[in-house]
Order: C-alpha cells, then structure tokens, then sequence
C-alpha cells in the first residue's frame, strides 16, 4: 500500500476518532453546566474546528496524534474537581465506544461481503480496521496519567490537593516527557499490549 493508499484509508477513521473525541468532552462539560467549547463553535461534529497540526504530524510520525483540545472552564461546575474527571474520561470512552461499534460494522460487513465487489469490500474493511486500532490507540494512550493527557486530569482529581499541586507543576514538560518515552521505546511497550489486549477483546 503506497503513501496515497495509507492516507486515503487512514484519514477518515483518523480524522473521526479526533473530532468525536474532542466533542464528548465538550458535550460532557456542556451537561455539566459548562457553555464555553458551545460559545466558541467548538461543540460541533466538524472535524476543522478540532484539528491541531502538530497532532497531526505526530500520528504520521509517530501513529499517535491529538486534536486541538475543547476549552473547560470547571468554574461553572458545582463539583469541579469531581465534574472535571467525567469529562476527561469522556473523550477516552468515546474512543471506546467507537471501536467497539467499529467491530460490530466489521462483523456486519463480514455477513454481506459476499454480495459486494472486492475494489468496495477490501477498502472498507481495512478502514473499519484502522477505525478500530485507532480509536483504542486514542483511549489508551490519552488515559496516562501524563500532562495534559485526560489521564493526568483524572489523577490530579482524585489526588490530595497538596500532591495534585504537586502533580500539576509537571505539565509545562509533559509533552518533552511524551517524547523522551516514545524515542526510548518505553511508551510503545506501555501501551502496545494494552491496545493488542482490547483489540483482541472487542474483536473476538
């Protein structure tokens, strides 16, 4: 498969699990009494108000990525500590939910492929695919507890407020940190049996 190929297969499920990820965010914070990623035209399911260029450029590199993230003021939450980890797991179980309804379209296209021509089947098949280890990718690796990863919101709600302090001081390196664990080879060891491991679950 050339480069064309990859990006014609790729971009669509790419390009989906970003946006839906960026939007459960945005609606949970919604729900939860947040107007802001709704004022600002960010609660939307158009994938060009999401995209950031160097998430981007990171998931052809390194096929991990990020969108621009959805603004949360958890002022206008009446728990913002508790508030705040429901919508940072949002985006990572939206990723879920999609790789798990991305398996049950395989399985439907399974039953049906025999009525479609090949030069269909074939690209719709290795999109659902790539639908389904995308999306895991997103959810894992967003959970880790590394700044400004959903995860890292999740920990800093649940963690004393001392220590969440603490823990906060770190996210002006996170990113450096993210790099210096996928160029050890450290990252991918974290999350490829994570991500195998959900594959084979949701998939049978």
């Amino acid at each position: 498969m050339n480069l064309i190929q990859q990006i014609i297969i790729l971009a669509p499920p790419f390009l989906f699990a970003l946006t839906i990820h960026e939007y459960s965010h945005g609606m949970v914070a919604y729900r939860l009494g947040d107007p802001t990623a709704h004022n600002l035209g960010r609660l939307t399911l158009n994938p060009l108000k999401h995209l950031d260029p160097f998430g981007i450029l990171a998931f052809i590199i390194m096929k991990i990525g990020w969108a621009k993230p959805v603004p949360v003021n958890p002022r206008y939450f009446k728990n913002p500590l508790k508030d705040m980890i429901w919508v940072s797991l949002a985006g990572p179980a939206a990723n879920l939910l999609t790789a798990i309804a991305s398996a049950l379209a395989a399985e439907l296209l399974s039953l049906i492929a025999a009525f479609m021509p090949k030069f269909i089947l074939i690209p719709l098949f290795q999109m659902i695919g790539a639908s389904i280890w995308i999306n895991l990718i997103l959810a894992v690796f967003n959970l880790l507890p590394i700044p400004p990863l959903d995860g890292s919101k999740v920990l800093m709600g649940i963690l004393p407020p001392r220590q969440a302090a603490s823990f906060a001081r770190l996210e002006p390196f996170g990113f450096l940190i993210l790099l210096a664990l996928f160029y050890t080879g450290f990252l991918q060891k974290i999350l490829m049996p994570i991500i195998g491991f959900a594959q084979r679950l949701i998939t049978g």
